[in-house]
């Protein structure tokens, strides 16, 4: 790991003048945020917050490349529009100015985590054609190390950061640029809970007739695009950057917006535990990823590589990484295949070629991982494959070992990992599931044959649609030991499908593995998918019409829409 305290110059100039990065002392960040009060926790911003926003310069127009210190603030310019200032005390950045214009919102300062403290050391160097300015404490969360980079290059309007915890700084971790809603109105609307009323917890809100949730702006890591907000000639943007230091695989999502009254939020989520289906990884740089900052023209992704070349802690330059090349094959062709890695350091997927399932891995970390082989989202075969570094590992083939019966007594859904096509599936990630405009959950009686999945309920809670009925007919022929399975890819309070067929009823099954945390109120499906298998005797079932009926179970209590529930992913009788 390189010492950040000594940060090295990547091949882009010589270095004028690095400072050394003390290592601070001060109270922890929740001690810091109870001293603040309790305004500190509901806007990340304390008295002491308040103060430093006040004392802040006022914006200033466009100036020359460089940075300067002083008023107990680092000032940076790239040199074509865009200057933002560091506090020296605790590393918020409270101002940001775009030609002339404060970006910054007025209740709060942007900053990694919901800020450093007061125990924050901050210092500033240029090298060439780039400022670097790195903030660090030792007491975050407690007893943990944690520095957050910014570098600026000469005539380009982009923040690029990068943020190292180590093994003691575990903790929700992101970075929120905080702006100004009068200059930036423009935000994803489902995230905007403005004029709102909140209707679970402090974090969802019914806005105008419709629900809406900072939540419900998320995306799945593998399509994080750049995105961002607007203005009249003003547009700030989030390229997320690197995954692999992140958590929970290609398919998880996270905030990215939220708007409030007077402000508009714009995070890059490194790490959070939202039904995270992963530990924390440590001892790790997160990213590196980028604000960028245009006249409200969507920018393209930047290249980030050059982030490798200053010695940041926890990097891991191009000629210490390497590759794993490989074929997938047998993945249902109605389902999309993906390749994924992970380890306690890293995560990473690519996909497979349609057309030969040869598949090549992104530069990857040395270590050995489970290498995943997905049937859209359903995982369906797995293997360890090793990396080292300066090389590629060949041969890294998976075929899949899932079985999809030819000839099933009925099948509702696909064998995907999702709930899709199932009733308000177009919704699940973009409103509460209370939500107007969505459908009648129910419960539910379907009728095979005549019924069509988009009437089957992607979700299903013990104290909203329990229970929900499969109507089918079956010959005499036909009557025979059956086997039932149900998938499920995430579950809340213990909730886990217990059937009955007739006057026949299955033993209770027991409750999946899942995150500690709210699923399908925060917009996400995706927690640990789950198989559950019934034998079925032929003594159940009857020449004509059967009834099944699934059922939500569960040893723990909840109501409405946190009450136990878990979200289909296929039903199938063969």
């Amino acid at each position: 790991m390189s010492d950040p305290q000594s940060p090295t110059t990547p091949d882009i100039g010589s270095d004028t003048g690095p400072h050394a990065v003390p290592r601070p002392s001060g109270p922890s960040r929740r001690q810091f945020l109870s001293r603040a009060g309790a305004g500190a926790i509901v806007l990340g911003l304390g008295a002491s917050g308040a103060e430093q926003l006040l004392a802040a310069p006022s914006a200033q127009a466009a100036t020359a490349f460089g940075y300067t210190s002083s008023g107990g603030y680092f000032t940076v310019s790239t040199g074509a529009g865009l200057t933002f200032k560091i506090s020296q005390s605790n590393g918020d950045m409270t101002s940001f100015v775009y030609n002339g214009t404060e970006l910054t919102s007025p209740s709060r300062p942007s900053n990694v985590e919901s800020g450093l403290g007061s125990g924050a050391s901050v210092s500033a160097y240029q090298t060439g054609n780039y400022i670097v300015v790195t903030e660090s404490a030792t007491n975050f969360y407690g007893s943990g190390t944690i520095h957050h980079y910014f570098v600026v290059q000469s005539g380009v309007n982009n923040v690029y950061m990068a943020t190292y915890v180590d093994s003691a700084a575990a903790g929700e971790l992101r970075w929120i640029q905080s702006l100004n809603r009068s200059v930036l109105p423009n935000i994803y609307t489902p995230s905007d809970i403005q004029n709102g009323t909140a209707i679970e917890s402090t974090d969802i809100y019914a806005v105008n007739g419709q629900t809406r949730s900072k939540y419900y702006s998320n995306r799945q890591a593998q399509n994080l695009t750049v995105r961002g907000v607007t203005g009249n000639g003003v547009g700030v943007f989030m390229d997320f950057g690197s995954r692999e230091s992140s958590s929970g695989g290609p398919f998880f999502r996270d905030i990215e917006q939220q708007g409030t009254s007077d402000s508009i939020q714009v995070y890059n989520y490194l790490w959070s535990g939202h039904n995270d289906t992963e530990a924390q990884r440590l001892n790790v740089l997160y990213g590196p990823y980028a604000l960028l900052v245009t006249n409200g023209s969507t920018p393209s992704a930047p290249d980030l590589s050059f982030m490798y070349g200053f010695g940041f802690a926890g990097t891991v330059a191009a000629s210490g990484r390497g590759y794993v090349v490989g074929k997938a094959s047998g993945v249902d062709p109605s389902a999309t295949p993906l390749v994924g890695w992970a380890n306690s350091t890293a995560q990473y997927w690519a996909a497979p070629n349609p057309s030969t399932g040869d598949f090549t891995s992104p530069a990857m970390k040395p270590g050995t991982y489970t290498q995943t082989l997905y049937q859209g989202e359903l995982a369906v075969a797995t293997r360890t494959a090793t990396v080292t570094a300066g090389a590629t590992t060949t041969g890294q083939n998976l075929t899949s070992g899932w079985s999809t019966p030819a000839s099933p007594i009925f099948r509702i859904g696909t064998w995907d990992g999702t709930p899709s096509g199932f009733k308000n599936w177009a919704n699940l990630t973009s409103m509460h599931p209370s939500d107007t405009r969505n459908a009648s959950w129910g419960p539910v009686t379907y009728t095979v044959g005549s019924s069509q999945p988009t009437a089957f309920p992607a979700y299903q809670w013990k104290d909203v649609n329990n229970s929900t009925t499969v109507v089918f007919n079956l010959n005499s022929s036909q009557i025979a030991a059956r086997t039932v399975r149900i998938g499920i890819t995430a579950a809340y309070a213990g909730g886990r499908p217990q059937i009955a067929v007739n006057n026949w009823t299955s033993p209770a099954p027991s409750a999946s593995s899942q995150p500690s945390s709210r699923s399908l109120t925060i917009g996400t499906y995706r927690g640990n998918n789950a198989l559950y298998t019934y034998a079925v005797p032929a003594s159940a079932f009857v020449s004509g019409t059967n009834r099944m009926t699934i059922t939500v179970i569960s040893g723990s209590s909840g109501t409405g829409y946190l009450s136990p529930g878990y979200s289909y992913d296929c039903v199938e009788m063969y």
